[in-house]
């Protein structure tokens, strides 16, 4: 007998913790359970195939909004091949409606729905052993032999504590994120969440929890993302961990949480104060800073606290920041989201994330959508396409500024040109949305371009933009390209440094006894010291150096990177005359 359970993924780095977990809660069955991973850049064929070759006798399939239109494909293309075998299908994308979406899929076998775990195993059990029947599994819907459909009531909550740990073999995640979780349930009651469904917040306990963050930070795991909806929803539970982590450090696992920054307490914020950079990073939905929008999603969510916790986080210069922000919620028009997207900019997060309303079957908002004027796409991911306040004209302006943001702004790899060129134009929301639009004019758009195009892109809209200065925008581009990368050759647009050779030449041969600027490099002799790392030449109008005049050489050191953005640690090793 084999199960097959199958996840498709929307990344090739992502895992998927649900399938993981059934098969670890149904660990008597291991041997005959297998899990196959793959993501929706895979053809549909190959991924048929893929299933076909492994001889199931049962199918069971994790739903998402993201693929669950592959897995409608598939499936019925799956059961033309295996008329006998069962699909089943779970998540949060079948969890509504269930019966619904049984009647219009025929080829589907039943759906679990809820918390799957023990509902998976009694499956199992009931195609293994035969040991019992569909009638008295509980969080099911299934198609009888009758072919009526039948409804039994939901699974009891779980205990957390019950739910094996998944990865005791780490080989299979591989350059894979890791997702791991100490909490179920959300006590907020943001519409468009289907996590505020469950009001009953769960939490596995904290030694086992710790037991658990021990076993990544030994085997020196790069990332764990906390899966949790607010993970300090419960200010004990969140502090307790976090102070684990602190004081267990292994210098290399980053460990992601989304929190609702305005619950974080004094204490919190001492703690965190002084992690290792890039320990830890932080997830904060703000979604909108329009008053009657939060209220009217039921988002617990005060702007004006957030705003504090935020600006001080950002002070200790250790903790990466990701903001997010939600396009086509309830009276949010063009203008209402144009000063959201600057009150949020102005809080300079690592990145700033530009969603997309998605009117999740089940969610308050799918409810209220007529009432709201909102209109969605038919498919997943049912995305907004206007609303009562915004057009769809409105929506694809805000698109293009989604693009420009993620090219240019999250990259962190133009930081120096966003930060002059943005004073071009009335508010940063204005930079991205007119730079989208040049992109547009030119042909640019939805072509995908290499780093160094984009970096020649960005030059060619400055020239435009400001054209007087187009001297100076080269060399901040070319500061932005050195604090990346150690370039082997130059863009034709960067200025020429060969009147620059000796004086450069001449600093690291001092540097090499006097060790003034590049400390750890005691073992090297001065020429392998100039190619580890790079010294250029700028004008100190470009770099905005109020008490400099003519040139100056900086010096880009790549051995000591910012642990937040990667950029080279720089540092002025003196000035021309």
């Amino acid at each position: 007998m084999k199960i097959l359970l199958v996840a498709i993924n929307a990344k090739y780095i992502h895992s998927n913790l649900a399938v993981h977990n059934l098969k670890a809660y149904a660990s008597k069955y291991a041997d005959e359970i297998e899990i196959a991973e793959f993501t929706i850049n895979h053809r549909q064929d190959y991924i048929l195939e893929e299933i076909y070759k492994k001889k199931p006798d049962m199918v069971a399939i994790s739903c998402y909004i993201w693929n669950f239109q592959y897995v409608k494909e598939i499936t019925m293309d799956l059961n033309k091949l295996l008329p006998s075998v069962p699909i089943w299908l779970g998540g949060p994308e079948v969890s509504y409606d269930a019966s619904a979406l049984l009647e219009g899929m025929q080829h589907i076998t039943g759906i679990m729905y809820g918390e799957g775990e023990k509902t998976f195993l009694e499956l199992s059990a009931h195609y293994i052993e035969k040991s019992s029947e569909l009638a008295y599994i509980r969080g099911i819907v299934f198609r009888k032999d009758s072919g009526s459909i039948a409804t039994n009531p939901p699974q009891k909550l779980m205990n957390l504590d019950e739910i094996p740990f998944c990865y005791t073999d780490l080989e299979r995640f591989q350059n894979k994120i890791i997702y791991y979780e100490t909490s179920r349930g959300c006590p907020f009651s943001c519409s468009y969440c289907l996590s505020s469904i469950d009001k009953k917040v769960r939490f596995r306990s904290t030694s086992l929890v710790k037991e658990e963050l021990a076993f990544f930070m030994e085997h020196k795991v790069p990332q764990v993302k906390f899966v949790d909806r607010t993970f300090n929803c419960n200010a004990k539970h969140s502090r307790e961990i976090w102070t684990y982590l602190a004081e267990n450090d292994n210098q290399v696992t980053n460990f992601h949480f989304e929190i609702g920054a305005d619950l974080l307490t004094e204490e919190d914020l001492e703690l965190m104060s002084k992690l290792r950079p890039g320990l830890i990073q932080l997830e904060i939905g703000v979604q909108s800073t329009n008053e009657q929008t939060i209220r009217e999603i039921d988002r617990a969510m005060d702007f004006s606290a957030l705003k504090v916790v935020v600006e001080k986080i950002n002070s200790f210069q250790n903790i990466h920041q990701h903001l997010d922000l939600i396009a086509g919620l309830p009276y949010e028009g063009y203008e209402s989201f144009r000063k959201s997207f600057n009150d949020v900019y102005a809080l300079q997060p690592e990145q700033l994330q530009l969603g997309f309303l998605k009117v999740l079957k089940g969610s308050n908002m799918h409810r209220k959508a007529e009432e709201y004027g909102i209109v969605y796409h038919s498919n997943p991911v049912y995305e907004v396409l206007y609303t009562k306040w915004l057009n769809y004209d409105e929506l694809l302006q805000i698109k293009k500024v989604e693009e420009m943001v993620e090219l240019y702004y999250n990259s962190n790899q133009f930081t120096q040109t966003l930060e002059l060129l943005i004073q071009s134009f009335d508010t940063p929301f204005d930079l991205y949305r007119t730079l989208g639009d040049f992109y547009e004019e030119k042909g640019y758009a939805g072509i995908s371009q290499s780093r160094m195009t984009r970096y020649e892109i960005l030059l060619e809209f400055a020239v435009i933009v400001d054209e007087k200065n187009v001297d100076i925008y080269k060399e901040r581009l070319i500061y932005d390209l050195y604090l990346r990368e150690n370039l082997k050759s130059r863009p034709n647009w960067a200025a020429d440094l060969s009147g620059y050779k000796e004086k450069i030449k001449e600093f690291y041969r001092r540097e090499e006894t006097e060790r003034k600027y590049l400390l750890g490099y005691e073992d090297y002799h001065w020429k392998q010291i100039s190619k580890m790392t790079h010294m250029e030449v700028f004008s100190a109008k470009a770099l905005q150096l109020t008490q400099a005049e003519g040139k100056v050489m900086v010096l880009f050191d790549y051995n000591k990177r910012n642990p937040l953005t990667y950029e080279a640690f720089t540092q002025i090793a003196g000035g021309i005359e």
